[in-house]
């Protein structure tokens, strides 16, 4: 790497080193929005659970590479040497954030969705998959119906386990297994008890895969430490843009199975028959799954949130968002109209991300309001995990979008979406404090503005 590269990266991490009880610094701290009722305020991106925003230490990270760029594997010109240097190095990062074992492959894809679909791909033939109905749809949708046993919500840690093992304890025990699990929930935020699942997986031959998108950014993962098979996560939600993912673990299925996509970069040697075909060794490397030219850009993003971090510590990111929890959960529970949504209970650990409902609201009315009243940014719907929200609703699905005026909820009525307010290494305590007193003074007084709907969404009407 270049000294240039070198002395900006340098920069970048001594930047980086705020408070360990103030929030590391991130992109858009500084960016106002409008206000319906005039004026313009600092955004709360209070909507980390979908994508957070990057750090300042990734965007210098990358803007320092980026002179640099070139393309990687096979190039002779320095830069591509240097991006290939790069892109490898990327990879061992990935792999020590995540604690890999020194046999796992890194695969660098564009999503936790591709991340997961890859694996399937790669399921040997016959192999049964095992999915909580709890799941985010990247980890609940890409197995098939056909070799899917599909496990009711439990509403307990304990009875999380205790429906696995009885699952796997009916199955054909000769047969290939895979049981695929969260981390933590990107409805509720609760921890689900992986070391355990995994655990109960293996003691009945079966492998476990991790869908560490929420978990990562907020825990740190340790592949060896909780015995999962593979992990996958996202960039986009690991405070890294550029659309980048990862899958890490274990070689073998992966280097059995045909490439993910066949192309350049997954292929060894090419070589014409004499009948008029090809014959095609593929890599045996994570190279196998990564056809075509790959996301330099979004692999070194990745790596440079990964080591940032690391180097900001966990032990002080949990604390002080574990408070930021606190404080939330507190303060919404000093408002009687709203309903926090949870699935193991009160008590039950969990990253900051929490949904809830209120009463004689439509979720899609209320987070507007939010938004054009108050600058502040959550979601609201189902959260791309459909199954989990309705259980913890009691909910038939709603037409989306559907923009009702609060009095036309009558009290006591169902909601058939939610709001989700999701936060991390970023939020600043204003954003909490401030989203409270919204939430207060909208149960109280009602939105100033009025709404309507307008492709599928509640906006303020002009």
């Amino acid at each position: 790497m270049s000294a240039t590269l070198h002395t900006a990266t340098a920069t970048a991490t001594a930047a980086c080193g705020a408070p360990r009880d103030e929030p590391l610094p991130v992109l858009g701290r500084d960016v106002t929005v409008p206000l319906v009722t005039g004026g313009e305020t600092g955004y709360a991106a209070l909507d980390y659970a979908a994508s957070a925003p990057a750090l300042q230490r990734v965007w210098d990270d990358v803007a320092a590479y980026a002179p640099y760029y070139g393309s990687v594997h096979r190039g002779a010109g320095y830069l591509s040497q240097l991006s290939t240097d790069l892109f490898e190095q990327s990879r061992a990062a990935v792999a020590a954030f995540l604690d890999c074992r020194p046999t796992d492959q890194v695969v660098f894809t564009r999503s936790t969705t591709d991340s997961l679909n890859l694996l399937a791909a790669a399921l040997p033939a016959g192999c049964r998959v095992f999915v909580f109905e709890t799941e985010h749809h990247a980890s609940l949708l890409p197995w098939g119906d056909e070799q899917v046993t599909y496990l009711n919500a439990p509403r307990t840690p304990a009875e999380a386990v205790a429906t696995l093992e009885r699952a796997l304890a009916d199955r054909d025990r000769h047969g290939p297994a895979l049981v695929c699990v969260t981390g933590a929930s990107n409805v509720t935020g609760e921890l689900w008890p992986v070391r355990e699942l995994a655990a109960a997986a293996h003691a009945h031959g079966a492998r476990i895969v991790l869908d560490a998108a929420q978990l990562a950014p907020h825990h740190p993962v340790s592949v060896r430490d909780l015995d999962v098979d593979w992990v996958a996560f996202s960039g986009h939600k690991l405070y890294a843009p550029f659309g980048s993912g990862v899958l890490a673990g274990r070689a073998d299925w992966l280097r059995e199975a045909r490439p993910y996509l066949a192309g350049g970069g997954a292929s060894r040697t090419v070589a014409r028959r004499e009948d008029g075909g090809v014959d095609v060794e593929w890599h045996t490397t994570a190279a196998r799954h990564e056809a075509g030219s790959p996301n330099v850009i979004g692999a070194y993003a990745i790596a440079s949130a990964c080591r940032a971090l690391t180097e900001a510590g966990f032990d002080a990111l949990v604390a002080r968002e574990r408070r930021l929890v606190a404080r939330i959960r507190e303060g919404l529970a000093a408002v009687p109209e709203v309903r926090v949504l949870s699935l193991f209970g009160d008590d039950a650990p969990r990253v900051g991300v929490i949904s809830f409902v209120v009463e004689g609201w439509n979720s899609s009315h209320f987070a507007a309001a939010l938004s054009a009243e108050y600058g502040i940014g959550v979601r609201d719907g189902l959260f791309c995990a459909h199954p989990l929200v309705r259980t913890l609703l009691g909910s038939a699905p709603q037409e989306p979008g559907a923009c009702d005026a609060p009095e036309a909820r009558q009290p006591g009525e169902r909601s058939l979406n939610a709001i989700r307010v999701s936060f991390g290494a970023g939020t600043p305590d204003e954003h909490v404090e401030r989203f409270l007193r919204a939430v207060r003074e909208l149960v109280t007084d009602g939105a100033k503005w009025q709404y309507r709907t307008e492709a599928g969404r509640c906006v303020p009407a002009v």
